[in-house]
């Protein structure tokens, strides 16, 4: 249990005056005029605003400007321009001007010359010596600003560091917007039975999920029986049989844009775990309880790795990718990976107070029948980690 009270309602408003100025203190750190924010999760972050979370990931046709000093200026699409409205972190909202070619064709250097020379506008008039952050780029924009004189910084390490340090109040809308994601959960478990393909599994958890207010899955991993060794098989229409391990990571974005990201694993209809199902549970929660009771304000990412808990030989080619990640508007800042991938891009940094971590397992056998996955989100205090979900393990596993 969390400890924390939920029986008053969450104050996004203040969520969204803290995240922007942490996005500001970033900027005014690295001396730069702004930002410009292109990332629908960054734009979330900063602004508060959204529109087609997910069909705007992958076409270029909204995008922000935060200033250190300056205004926030959001750039939406015409017809969307109302969704808006009323944000107080929002100065102005202008017209967006695209120059995705699927949008403009071969305007497409016209178009980015123009935004770009908007932005440069508004970050000369914000100080900072003409110096833009952003967070995504392709060439174009690259070329396009250049053009216009101003030097351009990565903005993709500016914008994780502000969102791995949560206020309280964001922890208490995690854990509000993690809620909706157990009654899937429950759901799911509620409907579950022998004869149900993968894909029904998965529908009635999204269902029961949507209802309440979820948004989106970023993933579709739920597997039965032998696919769920190895890892990372996305659901298919396979039918579950009586006996098989479920194992599933939700990977769901929740209300108010959380990613509410848990792992279980049981065994279907009326039968006791074998003798193979109770042996790699029990190492996948000894493995969980483990490295979540590692986790301290202070501790650095190395010395984690270093004394998370050690995986015996038969289960280290079929690791998971990774023993714990950032967790908020998405998977976040930092990763921590094994000490077997530590030239994969492994690297170092510090624990902080209130971070939250997702501490992860997979454990299947390399020439395994089955594979469990376990997940808890973890709130790191002054006095120590906290689990942020109330939904159990299975106890009668071990």
């Amino acid at each position: 249990m969390s400890g924390l009270d939920l029986s008053t309602p969450i104050d996004e408003a203040a969520i969204r005056a803290y995240r922007l100025g942490r996005v500001r203190q970033g900027l005014s750190q690295a001396d730069m005029a702004g930002i410009l924010l292109v990332d629908p999760i960054n734009l979330r972050y900063a602004t508060g605003s959204r529109n087609m979370q997910v069909w705007t990931m992958h076409n270029m046709v909204r995008y922000a400007f935060v200033g250190t000093q300056g205004p926030v200026v959001l750039f939406e699409t015409g017809a969307a321009q109302h969704l808006a409205r009323g944000l107080e972190t929002i100065d102005e909202i202008r017209p967006s001007l695209s120059f995705d070619y699927m949008v403009v064709g071969e305007r497409r250097h016209e178009m980015a010359g123009r935004l770009a020379a908007e932005i440069a506008d508004l970050a000369r008039a914000s100080g900072g010596g003409g110096r833009l952050a952003i967070d995504r780029a392709d060439l174009l924009a690259v070329s396009a600003f250049e053009a216009q004189g101003l030097e351009l910084a990565d903005g993709k390490p500016l914008m994780e560091r502000a969102r791995a340090i949560k206020s309280v109040e964001e922890v208490r809308a995690f854990k509000s917007s993690l809620a909706v994601c157990e009654a899937g959960v429950a759901a799911m478990r509620a409907a579950l039975r022998p004869g149900m393909r993968e894909t029904e599994a998965l529908a009635a958890m999204l269902q029961a999920s949507v209802a309440l207010g979820a948004e989106y899955p970023e993933t579709r991993l739920l597997s039965s029986g032998p696919r769920t060794n190895p890892w990372f098989q996305e659901t298919s229409d396979r039918v579950i049989e009586a006996g098989d391990l479920l194992s599933f990571d939700t990977d769901l974005i929740g209300p108010m844009g959380f990613f509410t990201d848990i792992s279980r694993s049981w065994v279907v209809g009326e039968t006791a775990p074998n003798d193979e199902q109770r042996t790699i549970y029990d190492l996948s929660r000894r493995q969980l309880e483990h490295n979540i009771g590692l986790l301290r304000p202070g501790i650095s990412f190395m010395e984690y790795a270093e004394r998370s808990f050690p995986l015996p030989e038969a289960y280290i080619a079929n690791r998971y990718a990774d023993i714990a990640h950032g967790c908020g508007l998405g998977v976040e800042y930092p990763l921590i990976w094994y000490a077997e991938d530590a030239d994969k891009g492994a690297y170092d940094g510090v624990f902080a107070e209130n971070m939250i971590v997702c501490v992860e397992s997979y454990i299947g056998a390399e020439d395994g029948h089955e594979g469990v996955k376990l997940e808890q989100p973890v709130w790191i205090t002054a006095a120590g980690p906290v689990v942020l979900s109330d939904y159990p393990l299975e106890d009668d596993y071990a």
